[in-house]
């Protein structure tokens, strides 16, 4: 089970977090499909749940935030030594402040940020919270990526903000992908999807993909506990997987990371 107790480097995704409608009924979702034990914070924290997988923070839970209209969705945050200093570069690089940083208790300091090309993602400085302390296990994220209508400039920018390099592993005509990874880092943090060559997708948007022992079985479930399997099951050289829009709409991935068809394309820095 691979854990963490330290705060992440910067520019890693290091946590993930529900904004529905109702808490409750995502509580008892996502308690249901990956087993989670889901505690409240204190009551100072204005609702937020932490889902713990082996007594250790895999996910959080929360409302959308009060007088912020927004459709439901799991929010990628992204691991700052300083937020604000952060939050100074994601506007310098073009990109907007929707939410300046602020205290969460005593627990991090955070931000949300859209990148130019309408991507939503937010910031975590650690303090006592350090971020996912379970990873890449059945009911943990084990990936984090950004599907964009904007490739060049998405790459660009976090480049700009985070350092990240970028390993293109697509075909570059029918299939554009790029993992991304800090520099001196030759393992992958997370990647970027053109959607304009993917038919059925649009927008600019973070997709959270959460490990699972066995993709057929966990769509199965999840469209039996009300959610909507968008794609899949399907295989792939990186897994089998498939995309869940949850029971308020919000959108996740599953993967299966141990049942693989093919072989991984290799990839050129950038």
């Amino acid at each position: 089970m691979p854990t963490r107790e330290d705060a992440w480097p910067e520019g890693t995704p290091c946590w993930v977090d529900s904004q529905v409608d109702d808490t409750a009924r995502a509580r008892r979702f996502y308690a249901d499909m990956f087993g989670w034990e889901i505690t409240d914070m204190p009551q100072e924290a204005g609702g937020y749940l932490i889902a713990l997988r082996n007594g250790r923070p895999a996910a959080g839970i929360g409302p959308k935030p009060a007088g912020m209209p927004m459709p439901s969705v799991w929010t990628t945050y992204i691991a700052a030594d300083d937020a604000d200093a952060v939050a100074a570069r994601v506007g310098a690089a073009g990109g907007t402040v929707v939410m300046p940083p602020f205290d969460v208790l005593d627990v991090g300091r955070m931000f949300i940020a859209a990148d130019p090309t309408g991507g939503v993602f937010g910031v975590w400085q650690a303090k006592a919270h350090r971020g996912a302390g379970v990873y890449n296990e059945h009911g943990a994220y084990c990936w984090n990526e950004l599907h964009t209508g904007d490739y060049r400039r998405a790459q660009e920018f976090y480049a700009s903000v985070f350092g990240w390099k970028y390993d293109e592993i697509g075909d570059g005509e029918n299939f554009v992908y790029s993992t991304f990874g800090a520099s001196g880092n030759d393992h992958p943090l997370g990647g970027i999807n053109d959607v304009t060559k993917m038919p059925g997708d649009n927008g600019s948007y973070w997709l959270a993909w959460f490990q699972v022992d066995n993709a057929d079985t966990a769509l199965t479930r999840a469209a039996e506990l009300g959610a909507t399997v968008v794609s899949g099951p399907g295989d792939s050289p990186f897994g089998r997987q498939g995309v869940v829009r949850g029971p308020q709409g919000e959108m996740f991935a599953l993967i299966d990371p141990a049942t693989t068809v093919g072989e991984p394309p290799t990839g050129q820095s950038s």
